[in-house]
């Protein structure tokens, strides 16, 4: 396992906080069950589970022949199949999250630090962990894989993302859905700046896909709460568009069109049971993931 300063996006007080968390599924994503990496189906691999009768039409090389000489009776044994946990971090490179105003990061950096925490988090329960980033178009995927040389490889290309271009997040989610063939725990690190039908019609594609969502809507402090008294002129990171405005009524505007914005995304998601989680850039990375992680275990229990 590589050692924290050796990457940029590790920070080593955000590990000492999920040194004792996990993250495994809730739903059941390709026979896993929330909290256990183990199947739920029956068969015949691997952990032990218990006997049962045997029946005519169960192949013979499952009987335990040793309870037969002590019952008299035949059985055989059952199985619980260990499955680890797919997961698949989807991080947002679009010029948007390039975007910083007081907080010290901007919301692509932050999104890689929160990408490489569970990426690590996943390595550490020798879960398989895939890399997606994209903007208007998938631009770079790691398949999910276990090890540490493939968590090397998730963590140097995280260092080499840069904000540019703009994005399309409805339609290559709804790619992305088709083409992750076998049931994985999705994990979206975005701004989700898209349009709200669309946006959300993409995020229930993976759960029609049987694919277990969390998104991490990552926002600078400022996209919240318009700080600015004295703004007169606007321009979108991604077009270069420029829209003129009196501040007070371009604040008033602004945060009914965000509050609106963020109200139905919350109720698209918690609707098509999708954790949704509204992360801001000014809160240490490890506080955050260290709550969020800390109460999504309780809710397990």
């Amino acid at each position: 396992m590589p050692q924290a300063p050796e990457y940029r996006y590790l920070d080593p007080a955000a590990l000492v906080r999920l040194k004792n968390l996990s993250l495994a599924a809730r739903l059941v994503v390709e026979g896993l069950f929330a909290g256990h990496h183990r199947s739920p189906h029956r068969g015949f691999s691997i952990e032990f589970a218990e006997h049962r009768q045997y029946t005519p039409g169960i192949d013979p090389r499952h009987i335990d022949w040793r309870v037969l000489g002590r019952r008299d009776k035949l059985y055989v044994k059952q199985y619980e199949e260990e499955t680890s946990l797919r997961c698949y971090l989807l991080v947002d490179t679009s010029a948007s999250m390039g975007y910083r105003c007081s907080a010290p990061l901007t919301k692509l950096e932050y999104a890689c630090f929160l990408a490489a925490s569970l990426a690590y988090l996943m390595a550490l329960q020798h879960d398989a962990v895939g890399l997606i980033t994209y903007d208007a178009a998938v631009r770079q995927r790691i398949p999910a894989r276990q090890g540490p040389d493939h968590l090397r490889a998730v963590l140097r290309r995280l260092e080499a993302v840069t904000p540019s271009g703009t994005t399309s997040t409805s339609a290559t989610f709804h790619e992305l859905a088709e083409r992750l063939a076998r049931r994985a725990l999705v994990i979206v690190l975005s701004d989700l700046f898209d349009e709200p039908q669309p946006l959300l019609s993409a995020l229930k594609h993976f759960r029609h896909k049987k694919h277990e969502v969390l998104v991490f809507q990552t926002l600078d402090p400022a996209e919240l709460t318009f700080p600015f008294d004295d703004v007169t002129r606007i321009e979108d990171l991604e077009t270069g568009r420029e829209i003129t405005s009196d501040p007070r009524a371009f604040r008033q505007a602004y945060l009914e069109a965000l509050g609106a914005f963020l109200a139905e995304v919350q109720q698209g998601c918690r609707q098509a049971q999708i954790d949704h989680q509204i992360v801001r850039t000014s809160e240490p990375v490890g506080d955050f993931l260290g709550r969020y992680l800390a109460r999504r275990q309780r809710l397990r229990v």
